[in-house]
């Protein structure tokens, strides 16, 4: 019981911030109509609770599966076997995944149809299997992870001289989106599974971290290329016509949750049939913990439920109303600073950010401690957000004056930065994209977008889960050098 208050006190931190700030901005430079507001405190206890239950069926279901499937391919000394079971599970783990359904379902409805819902998810899950295939063999063989890393994105940003820039925003996006509450978990736990079987424990340490940095790039590879192969022409962006309804306040919320439990039922049941098939084939876990874990999975889909229907019906008709309201005031200093604030509060806030967060603290034995990565964190996703609005006012700035600089920085950093860090780093970026940032924080630009004259809603409402994607890469290795060099005074 104290567990689940801890966790729920935890909870009420993360999403009480962001739920002020708007209340604030209600009551001073964005009134609201009651119905709006109404549906954004009502999302907001969903959004609390179903966090909370959903954190608890991740620790009781989401990573003992992915500890138990992790172990059981390791054991089994196959290199074929490991392949295999990286492109089999990546891709069913990617295409369930809610954020990348949730980022498909705008990129369709901005370019109305064009680039369209499914052929996203499926070119993504493909990218990503192929890529978790590829991490997991770097684990078995040891190899450097930053070296894979410089060479992926060195492939990346080829790719991305004969791409148009509608893809680029896209594909960076998707890397975020992809990586969100169901997959980090899930890829996490299968990781440190497989690592945790070597005799080297300092190796184990590092090879917990990582597969989720590779796994991203598979999402940035596939769009890109599925844009330098359909060689489709320029494709603008629309305004989406948007419920303004002043009807019931719950009357969203339940239209939502069919379609959320619909969608969550589906992104759990490959991974459930996964593990009962390799518990049947190759387990003796007793039926005490089978029970344990299927219940966690009931707790799992409960929260991921109530989180996306409280997201999706309180949150992103908010998010986008703060956006437009901002943009069009005189003076830019309250949209840069909002951005900011909403930035550096709504990572708080991401489901998968507490799951690596409680993670790198069980991996290092507490040498790295959460505050730590959640601090470092939420500076770099508020100044993700601020360079995303630049970008926007300012038509000179596009996406890859940020993307080039800021991975050839964060690439040259991983040389020298502690190798653990270069592994919590790029997972992070990854991590800190998550359901939160693809609604919230996506639908705020998108506004901004929208009100500002001479902008591209595709090419400048998108993007800005690239940046929150790339910034936790400087962040959290130039935390690394901090810790780094708090080591050496120490040895000295």
């Amino acid at each position: 019981m104290d567990f689940i208050f801890a966790r729920f006190k935890e909870v009420l931190l993360s999403v009480l911030p962001i739920t002020a700030i708007v209340l604030i901005l209600n009551f001073t430079l964005t009134p609201m109509e009651p119905h709006m507001l109404g549906r954004f405190l009502v999302g907001t206890v969903l959004v609390a609770t179903g966090l909370t239950v959903f954190l608890l069926g991740v620790d009781i279901g989401i990573i003992p599966i992915g500890h138990f499937l992790g172990n059981s391919i390791a054991k089994s000394n196959k290199i074929w076997i490991v392949a295999f079971s990286g492109v089999f599970l990546g891709f069913f783990i990617s295409i369930a995944e809610p954020d990348l359904h949730v980022l498909a379902a705008q990129v369709n409805s901005v370019t109305s149809g064009l680039i369209s819902k499914n052929s996203i998810v499926l070119v993504v899950s493909i990218g990503i299997a192929v890529m978790i295939s590829a991490g997991l063999m770097r684990i078995v063989f040891s190899l450097s992870l930053y070296k894979i890393l410089v060479f992926l994105y060195t492939l990346i940003f080829v790719l991305a001289l004969f791409s148009s820039p509608e893809f680029l925003s896209v594909s960076f996006d998707a890397s975020g989106a992809t990586t969100g509450a169901l997959t980090v978990p899930f890829v996490l736990a299968l990781s440190a599974g497989i690592s945790s079987l070597k005799k080297d424990s300092i190796a184990s340490e590092e090879d917990s971290f990582g597969l989720v940095a590779i796994a991203s790039t598979g999402a940035i590879i596939s769009v890109l290329a599925m844009g330098i192969f359909t060689k489709t022409d320029k494709i603008a962006g629309v305004p989406v016509l948007r419920n303004t309804s002043q009807g019931p306040i719950l009357h969203p919320f339940i239209n939502a949750l069919p379609e959320a439990a619909f969608e969550i039922f589906f992104a759990l049941l490959p991974v459930l049939l996964i593990f009962l098939i390799f518990h049947k084939v190759a387990s003796g876990m007793s039926g005490r913990k089978v029970r344990k874990i299927m219940t966690g999975m009931i707790f799992t889909f409960c929260g991921l439920v109530l989180f996306l229907t409280g997201v999706n019906a309180g949150f992103m008709e908010v998010g986008s109303f703060i956006g437009r309201s901002l943009a069009v005031l005189d003076t830019k200093i309250y949209l840069l600073v909002t951005g900011f604030i909403l930035g550096l509060v709504t990572i708080l806030a991401e489901p998968a950010v507490h799951v690596l967060t409680n993670q790198i603290e069980e991996v290092t034995s507490g040498y790295v401690r959460k505050k730590a990565v959640i601090f470092s964190l939420s500076i770099g996703v508020g100044f993700a957000v601020i360079l995303s609005i630049l970008r926007i006012t300012i038509p000179e700035i596009q996406l890859w004056h940020y993307l080039l600089p800021g991975y050839a920085v964060s690439l040259a950093m991983s040389y020298f930065a502690p190798k653990l860090f270069v592994g919590i780093a790029f997972d992070s970026g990854g991590v800190a994209s998550g359901p939160m940032t693809v609604t919230f924080i996506l639908s705020f630009i998108r506004g901004v977008a929208e009100a500002t004259s001479g902008s591209d809603i595709l090419t400048d409402g998108f993007g800005v889960v690239s940046m929150v994607a790339l910034t936790p890469l400087l962040a959290l290795q130039i935390l690394g050098f901090v810790f780094k060099m708090k080591s050496n005074k120490v040895g000295l």
